[in-house]
């Protein structure tokens, strides 16, 4: 089976956005999680970054939540593509959300992005390797030393994928190679896929698996799945060491400062969001802190998440935390794991 084509203005990106980001409360609560920001650039933007500038002349986002303020948001900022807003009013599943965007495509070969995705996949090598291969679909693989969480691959020399196992037993798994986020779909594989919600993995890569049109783009680097708070972290620190930032710089040591933001303090691997201040005295070690957040002196920080406009209180330590925006950490208080303020 041949492949479509590409237009010579660049590729359409679906970027699978439709859940709540209940994995990344209370920071979800006031900011959709596309637009939280990592550094400099929102996560939308990081999922994007996997594909060159001239590979990209739209990116339709699925989405389910917080919809006005993501259309207020995109219409308010420049980007390189056009972003196109496409609502789920319910939830869809993987192979749903991207039938629900089929009015908004051409009929053409396209991308598809996991929202949470920060990845070095190299896009234009697995679009060229997607057209050398026919088929419907090709998906992109990374090893795990333990696959049972992931969608698994049986993928053969000739490149073709003949088995798609969903989160399977590890004794059951036909390899540790898993479904890393990221896929180049044929327009013909809305063919395949069922009316209504429906799973993409289950409902439409195990059949076409079984006849020889799905493929497996193995690639190394980095994988981030970035929608929990510790692989939050992850990325954030991908982002740091790759220097992947506009604004702010990393005068010395390993830290990323915003614009405006003042550092006194000893930061070690973090992001210290604009005008955000680090008292004397204060260590920060691997902690993504948002705008607008000030640190009291001889505070201790590590791997946490602080939002927008916290202030923690002198000599506290935190210890795995997520802090709401504006929350107020008393001085003194110590806590190790959990949200603050505790939602319990």
């Amino acid at each position: 089976m041949g492949v479509g084509p590409v237009s010579q203005v660049g590729m359409q990106v679906i970027v699978l956005a439709g859940g709540f980001g209940t994995r990344l409360r209370p920071w979800t609560n006031h900011v959709a999680k596309p637009l939280l920001p990592m550094l400099d650039k929102t996560l939308l933007e990081r999922v994007v970054e996997a594909l060159p500038e001239s590979l990209v002349d739209e990116v339709i986002l699925a989405a389910g939540y917080k919809i006005e303020e993501m259309r207020a948001h995109f219409a308010s900022v420049e980007l390189p593509y056009k972003v196109t807003i496409v609502e789920e009013t319910e939830p869809l599943g993987t192979g749903g959300a991207i039938a629900n965007c089929r009015p908004h495509l051409r009929d053409e070969t396209f991308c598809v992005m996991n929202g949470d995705l920060l990845s070095s996949v190299p896009v234009q090598e697995m679009l060229e390797f997607h057209k050398s291969q026919g088929g419907l679909a090709t998906i992109s693989l990374w090893e795990v030393e333990d696959p049972t969480r992931f969608g698994v691959c049986d993928i053969r020399e000739n490149g073709k994928i003949y088995q798609f196992q969903e989160k399977p037993a590890l004794e059951e798994a036909v390899s540790n190679m898993i479904n890393a986020g990221c896929y180049i779909l044929e327009p013909e594989v809305f063919d395949r896929m069922p009316e209504g919600p429906h799973s993409m993995e289950r409902d439409v890569y195990t059949p076409i698996a079984a006849e020889g049109l799905l493929n497996g783009f193995a690639f190394e680097g980095h994988f981030v799945d970035a929608g929990t708070p510790e692989s939050w972290l992850d990325g954030m620190q991908v982002c740091i060491s790759g220097q992947r930032w506009s604004t702010g710089s990393q005068p010395e040591g390993t830290s990323w400062i915003g614009e405006g933001a003042v550092d006194d303090g000893d930061s070690k691997h973090s992001a210290i969001g604009h005008y955000s201040t680090i008292s004397s005295g204060a260590e920060v070690v691997r902690c993504s802190i948002l705008d607008d957040v000030i640190i009291g002196k001889n505070a201790t920080l590590v791997e946490c998440l602080i939002g927008k406009g916290a202030n923690i209180g002198a000599s506290a330590k935190l210890v795995g935390v997520v802090v709401d925006y504006d929350a107020n950490v008393p001085e003194g208080h110590s806590q190790f794991g959990g949200k603050y303020p505790s939602t319990e």
